[in-house]
């Protein structure tokens, strides 16, 4: 062969090689901000469709319903939303990965109809420990959440033997839509030291468990080589100061693509929580608020968003099987012969009416998006569990 030519092919190879190990490693704060000045301001829901008591209902087969979701995800659209968090779930995955697949596919489609660019949740610390496939229970009454599962379960997060099935699941759902641009980004791992749902004894464990995990859950995801940027939004603790952060936390910011947060509190405390994340030089979404009676409002906290050019997800779209318009007092104290004095979450009633008018005005107002139209029709589209 023609020397010139052997030359041609190793410099290509070695720029080859240099490309896919910078898509392998975190993106440097130039490309992060990059990448944010691209997009338009981030504002949208948490969204699991009110017909499904969790991410289980929403993505099985005999219970995925692209008609509600079209439903629902308009009314999202029409208040000038333009994306949402969704929850997958690593079971779903291994039971039939391309049947979940193509929903997904779906799914993603109803949402580039409505404009919407989904943040999809890779694991999740939160609620039941021991997920099942198959009907779900009903919800129970007047309790915020009640049939929540975690991602993976206790049985699976701390098997060492499963992570092979974990690491297929993140590599397969990531490696399918890497270059996918209808998707915003991949949440890796929801609150991952989290205790809701876990006995005391088991807690210590557990996040010794997920600070070995969620390193490599990153570097999985990494592996399928996305062109969209990775996250895992850090909510309790103190941030200003990294000798004050948990191991959990460090893992988080050092990892994170782009930074994301939670915060239930107060429009001081919000915009206190931004000012402890803007020394990291990186774009910041906020993909929790938004709890009325905790008095995080939209009223409080997305002016604040705004202000900072920081992305804002509340929690909850439409009232539904969550319960989440429920306060978190109902875990004591279940809402079953009164409601409560105000909605803790959502936005729409179920027949498409706004809890508050003046906040879906508010969001039009504060993104310019959205129509006065988008009301529900009379009838509920879908079948429901």
């Amino acid at each position: 062969m023609n020397p010139s030519r052997l030359l041609v092919i190793a410099l290509m190879s070695v720029v080859t090689g240099l490309a896919s190990q910078a898509q392998s490693e975190r993106w440097t704060e130039s490309k992060a901000n990059d990448w944010y000045a691209k997009q338009p301001w981030l504002v949208g829901a948490n969204f699991v469709p009110s017909n499904a008591i969790n991410e289980l209902v929403m993505f099985q087969a005999a219970t995925f319903d692209p008609a509600i979701n079209d439903h629902e995800l308009g009314l999202a659209e029409s208040i000038g939303m333009n994306t949402v968090r969704v929850f997958l779930q690593d079971q779903l995955w291994e039971q039939d990965s391309k049947g979940f697949q193509q929903r997904l596919d779906t799914f993603l489609s109803i949402a580039a109809k409505h404009h919407i660019r989904p943040l999809l949740v890779l694991f999740d610390s939160c609620w039941e420990t021991d997920p099942h496939l198959g009907p779900q229970h009903p919800p129970i009454p007047g309790v915020h959440n009640s049939g929540w599962v975690q991602s993976p379960g206790k049985e699976r997060l701390l098997s060492k033997a499963d992570e092979p099935k974990l690491k297929a699941y993140v590599v397969g759902v990531v490696g399918a839509f890497a270059n996918d641009n209808r998707i915003l980004g991949w949440d890796v791992w929801n609150e991952p030291d989290n205790q809701g749902g876990d006995k005391s004894e088991d807690v210590t464990a557990k996040v010794k468990r997920v600070n070995e995990l969620l390193p490599q859950a990153f570097a999985w995801a990494r592996s399928a080589k996305p062109s969209q940027p990775l996250t895992s939004g850090v909510w309790v603790g103190n941030w200003s100061d990294p000798a004050k952060e948990s191991e959990t936390t460090k893992i988080q910011l050092a990892e994170s693509d782009i930074i994301s947060f939670h915060n239930y509190g107060w429009p001081e405390e919000f915009e206190a929580r931004i000012k402890e994340l803007q020394p990291l030089h990186r774009p910041i979404i906020c993909t929790e608020y938004m709890a009325r009676g905790a008095g995080s409002t939209f009223d409080g906290s997305l002016p604040i968003a705004k202000r900072y050019n920081v992305g804002a997800i509340n929690w909850g779209l439409v009232a539904g099987k969550t319960q989440t318009y429920l306060p978190w007092d109902s875990w004591q104290r279940p809402y079953v012969t009164a409601q409560p004095t105000v909605w803790f979450h959502e936005v729409f009633r179920q027949d498409g009416t706004p809890y508050r008018q003046h906040e879906v005005d508010l969001v039009r107002e504060l993104t310019g998006r959205g129509t006065m139209a988008g009301s529900a029709p009379s009838s509920q589209p879908g079948a429901s569990q």
